[in-house]
């Protein structure tokens, strides 16, 4: 009978201890269960925040902040026009290229007034060559005003070192003209000219050479009128550069940087749309460089 109760009492003991073992192991599962879904819980945290950190919702775009622009010169231009080398016309070399146009050019520049023009063309959104002269960046002030001007988004054009008649001076001094010019250019905006254009109109070879070399377009005008003493007043000047009888599709338009073209650059501009003109872009103009 005693060897009966240690028997049951045996039995029961052993199925305490068996009962509380596993009870023991299922919290330590659960505890490890628990851990585990805390670190889930973490990391998802942990994750939400990285994410409100990187991502950017319409709301958190400040509409007054300035968006960066992709400059033009960055973006490959379709070649669109080419200048005749006869009658120095702007002319479509493609049929979305529109036929009535005219193309604004500034030479002498800049000498007094070029950022003034270049303000006006800008107000206006009409796109211009300014042709620069070499004696007239050599100061700090100076190669400021042509950077401003290039960064307005205008062409610049070579006119010269120091504006001689190319036919009357050597070979070797033709090539310093232009080359040491463009050298300069490149030196203050980081660009290289794309047109040319001699004093007086006067091309020699050797200096039709020397452009060709240099990847550029040989320059001349059709038309202008603002060293003649009758149109050196902006109103005489407005007036005959639009009701002009050479006025006609692709005029190439050449002005200088002077008081009275200054003045009469506004009204030149709203005249010639006025007339059904719009104005060539000169980065639309094919290149030698644009032809290899």
């Amino acid at each position: 009978m005693k060897s009966s109760r240690i028997m049951i009492f045996l039995s029961l003991l052993f199925v305490i201890t068996l009962v509380g073992c596993q009870n023991e192991s299922l919290e330590v599962e659960n505890d490890d269960q628990i851990d585990e879904q805390e670190q889930i819980v973490d990391d998802v945290e942990e994750n939400e925040v990285v994410n409100n950190d990187t991502e950017v919702t319409e709301e958190d775009i400040d509409q007054d902040d300035p968006v960066e622009e992709v400059g033009i010169d960055e973006l490959e231009v379709e070649a669109l026009y080419q200048v005749n080398q006869v009658s120095w016309a702007v002319e479509p070399i493609t049929d979305e290229a529109e036929s009535k146009v005219a193309l604004m050019t500034i030479d002498d520049a800049p000498d007094k007034y070029a950022l003034e023009m270049a303000q006006t063309l800008k107000e206006h959104n009409v796109p211009a060559i300014f042709f620069v002269n070499g004696h007239f960046i050599q100061t700090e002030e100076k190669q400021q005003i042509l950077r401003e001007i290039y960064e307005m988004g205008f062409s610049i054009g070579n006119h010269t070192y120091s504006h001689p008649n190319l036919a009357e001076i050597t070979e070797d001094e033709q090539r310093k003209e232009i080359v040491e010019l463009n050298d300069l250019i490149e030196e203050i905006i980081g660009e290289r000219p794309s047109f040319f254009r001699a004093p007086f109109g006067v091309n020699p070879d050797f200096t039709k050479e020397i452009v060709e070399a240099e990847g550029m377009v040989l320059m001349n005008w059709t038309y202008g009128y603002d060293w003649e003493s009758a149109y050196m007043e902006a109103e005489a000047l407005a007036d005959i550069m639009v009701n002009t009888e050479f006025l006609r599709d692709g005029a190439n338009l050449l002005m200088h940087d002077r008081e009275w073209t200054n003045e009469a650059l506004a009204d030149i501009v709203t005249g010639l749309r006025d007339k059904g003109y719009e104005f060539v872009d000169p980065k639309t103009i094919q290149t030698p460089l644009d032809e290899q």
